[in-house]
């Protein structure tokens, strides 16, 4: 048995131990582990067949989701946690696991759990519990993690869902088995030759929330928006900045097919290393289509219980570890932290201080009128709802936002690389702005221009009209002097247009908008002009 663990590891003839625990080097320890190796397999015939899968199968889908919580400290102790820290810095004897040290619970974890959990219509647990979970691995210092087994603080919960447009539409609902509290482990930075592996334990200790979905989603699509949706939640909640490329959101999924109509689920397939919602999708679906076409070629039996990694280079799972059945993780209560007791007071409290979630802003939207996109395109990001409410709120018109939002300021933010919180705009002026157009001060076109520079500079629209001189040209007496003068410098292009070509108009439009320097009032112009145009004399 011992042989089976520690025949990875190297060890020195004149050490008890293995060198993994007794050599640290700048602030590094180090584990001599080997990484297995992975055999290529030639894909070009494989994606052929994949192309002409049978459409008598259907997936089922699960996610375990684990969210690092924006503590300022970690869930046992008072180390505080920063991603990126130097390795080891963040460190002591209760997350480094050494002897005869006592966690002492962060009580930010069990609110922010309690967060979640009624966020996600959970049923809470007044009276959990705290667990050891036993396993050996290198980044794992105490030999056992401290996290929840048989009494979850959270469970029978379930997430609304709007499927974007562009992949069909819909509403669903994805179940949530459970929420429970657990501690992050270490992490593993593994050397180029392989020769060995380094241990931070920066990581070790800081509090996660793992939530457990049903497998109720179907394909990659859907499980990719759940995981999106988790996501918003978490960040509108406060309780997670739900960074993927932090490992802040880590998501782990697993895949089974099976043929319509069939009860009994098929082998499961857990797949990782998916660092963003669209490798989910992705992975997702090419797991599908593999283990469709096994079924299909009646290679039902070479689809195993295993762990796949996604390769995003060759865009496919490949094998990580085989799976020979349930691990015995040896579950047992913590003995050195108490039952977890809350009261209703308490759940209550929270309950009332719950901020509006992206499912329920998506439907207060909706009642505004706004198009689906519009919808989730506002609710997507809490800044960027934040600031739409804020417009609304000075008396603009929804609709009008949502379309200056979702276009020229969306468009400004992506070519600064910049959020809503960057930018120097704010929703007053936002608001003033859609306003002075809609009132018929300025026109559409000076209000972009406007925009640009109360995006970059900041500053007020009024006090931007007045001193550039931007009001628009109401008085129909000097647009009508504005159009004599074009059409007088333009007689070929009047001979033409009144020959039948009346796509010229647009000519004389801009030639009369270039002569007011863009202050003409459009409509005005339009029906002078095309009452001049058609005049005989």
């Amino acid at each position: 048995m011992s042989y089976t663990i520690f025949r990875t590891f190297q060890f020195h003839p004149f050490l008890l131990y293995p060198t993994s625990i007794l050599k640290p080097r700048n602030r590094f320890f180090f584990s001599t582990t080997t990484k297995a190796t992975q055999t290529k397999v030639p894909t070009s015939t494989q994606s052929k067949k994949l192309d002409k899968i049978p459409k008598d199968y259907e997936a089922v889908i699960g996610i375990e989701t684990h969210v690092q919580l924006s503590t300022l400290t970690k869930a046992f102790c008072s180390c505080p946690y920063s991603y990126g820290s130097f390795p080891n810095s963040s460190i002591c004897p209760v997350c480094m696991g050494l002897p005869g040290a006592l966690p002492v619970l962060n009580s930010k974890v069990i609110e922010f759990a309690v967060k979640l959990g009624l966020a996600l219509k959970c049923n809470l647990a007044f009276n959990s519990k705290f667990d050891r979970k036993q396993y050996f691995y290198p980044d794992l210092p105490k030999g056992y993690q401290i996290s929840q087994f048989d009494v979850p603080i959270a469970a029978a919960g379930f997430l609304d869902v709007d499927i974007p447009l562009e992949f069909g539409g819909g509403h669903k609902r994805f179940g949530i088995t459970r929420v429970h509290m657990e501690e992050d482990a270490g992490k593993l930075m593994h050397a180029e030759n392989g020769n060995f592996s380094r241990v931070d334990l920066n990581r070790a200790g800081v509090p996660l929330l793992e939530i457990v979905s049903e497998p109720d989603m179907r394909n990659g699509i859907e499980a990719s928006e759940y995981a999106a949706e988790l996501q918003r939640l978490v960040r509108y909640l406060g309780v997670s900045n739900g960074n993927m490329q932090e490992g802040s959101l880590r998501c782990d999924v697993n895949v089974s097919v099976r043929p319509i109509g069939q009860s009994k689920f098929g082998t499961k397939v857990e797949v990782k290393n998916l660092n963003s919602f669209a490798s989910m999708s992705r992975a997702i679906d090419f797991e599908i289509s593999r283990q469709v076409l096994l079924h299909s070629q009646g290679q039902e039996d070479q689809i195993v219980q295993e762990t796949r990694l996604w390769e995003e280079g060759s865009q496919r799972t490949i094998t990580m570890r085989k799976k020979e059945g349930l691990a015995d993780y040896r579950y047992f209560p913590e003995p050195d932290l108490p039952s977890v007791i809350l009261s209703q007071e308490y759940v209550d409290a929270i309950q009332n201080c719950l901020p509006e979630l992206p499912e329920e802003k998506r439907r207060r939207y909706e009642k505004m009128g706004l198009g689906m996109q519009d919808v989730l395109f506002l609710a997507n990001d809490k800044n960027i709802a934040e600031f739409f409410d804020a417009t609304l709120a000075k008396g603009a018109d929804a609709k009008l936002v949502a379309n200056w939002i979702m276009s020229d300021i969306a468009a400004f933010m992506k070519n600064e690389k910049l959020t809503i919180n960057n930018i120097k705009l704010t929703p007053e002026e936002l608001s003033e702005l859609i306003g002075s157009i809609k009132g018929g001060i300025i026109s559409g076109k000076i209000g972009k221009e406007i925009l640009f520079e109360l995006l970059a500079k900041g500053g007020s629209v009024k006090e931007l009209i007045e001193k550039k001189d931007l009001v628009q040209i109401a008085d129909p007496v000097e647009i009508e002097k504005m159009v004599d003068k074009v059409i007088a410098e333009n007689p070929k292009q009047v001979e033409q247009y009144r020959g039948g070509k009346t796509k010229l108009q647009g000519f004389f439009a801009g030639q009369v908008m270039k002569v007011s320097k863009g202050k003409a009032n459009p409509g005005l112009l339009n029906k002078i002009l095309l009452v001049k145009l058609n005049s005989k004399s």
